[in-house]
């Protein structure tokens, strides 16, 4: 393993454990009282917590790690980054089938259940954007042989904010805050500024120069794909409000 790969995995873990702190803080503010009897359901639900805020952070790394392959031309980065997808598709296989067994054996009730219900879906949205940070990633192993544009468009900056909303989701999430998850969403609106902008500098500089229309489409599809991460998180931070108030809003009107 590379020195760079050495500190991505050690800063990796070390967000994990930082989110899973704030978990830990959270299930021992809870209010007591309402079900007596209910360790079985309390262990399993951190268990699938934990499994979750592993499963962000990994999507949080592949953001990050496609959108500098993208900028470094670096293709055996991107591959990494395909390669690593399956860990998480892995990993939100083995949560899923988790919540799936602990709504058949500890039959929870109301707010349980929707708690677990919202995780299934986040496991899902965090999927979708584990794959399309592999998507990115993929473009970048395309455009690598290439030389780059005469103009650096804003993709890292997109991608660090997705990045950045993946991790404020999450600690939304841990801490059933709907204002922290509406704030997330509405930085998704950064996401979009920056891609309609890039989309149209990277069309002048196709249109300027034929040489520029390959490594240009490269860079719009991979734009397209951190704007969509923008958009899961948000699906995110509505599951978030829904686990708060039971209401369905819609944060990306």
């Amino acid at each position: 393993m590379s020195e760079h790969d050495t500190h991505q995995t050690e800063h990796l873990h070390a967000q994990v454990d930082e989110i899973l702190e704030l978990a830990e803080e959270a299930e021992h503010t809870a209010p007591t009282g309402a079900h007596p009897a209910r360790e079985g359901l309390d262990r399993e639900l951190r268990e699938i917590k934990a499994g979750i805020l592993r499963m962000g952070a990994l999507v949080e790394d592949a953001i990050r790690s496609a959108t500098d392959a993208l900028l470094a031309h670096d293709a055996e980065a991107a591959g990494a980054v395909i390669a690593g997808d399956g860990a998480i598709n892995e990993m939100q296989r083995h949560v899923s089938a988790l919540i799936v067994a602990t709504i058949a054996t500890q039959q929870p009730v109301a707010r349980d259940l929707r708690f677990l219900m919202a995780l299934h879906h986040v496991t899902y949205e965090l999927e979708r954007m584990g794959d399309h940070a592999g998507s990115v990633a993929k473009q970048a192993r395309k455009l690598a042989p290439r030389p780059p544009l005469p103009a650096s468009p804003a993709l890292p900056q997109m991608g660090e904010i997705a990045a950045q909303l993946v991790h404020a989701i999450l600690r939304a999430l841990v801490d059933i805050d709907p204002e922290r998850a509406r704030s997330a969403a509405m930085r998704d609106d950064e996401i979009d500024g920056i891609y309609h902008r890039t989309f149209a500098e990277v069309l002048d500089l196709m249109r300027a120069d034929p040489e520029n229309v390959d490594s240009g489409a490269r860079i719009l599809f991979a734009a397209h794909y951190i704007e969509r991460i923008g958009d899961r998180v948000t699906n995110i931070a509505e599951d978030v409000v829904f686990l708060a108030s039971g209401e369905i809003e819609d944060l990306n009107p």
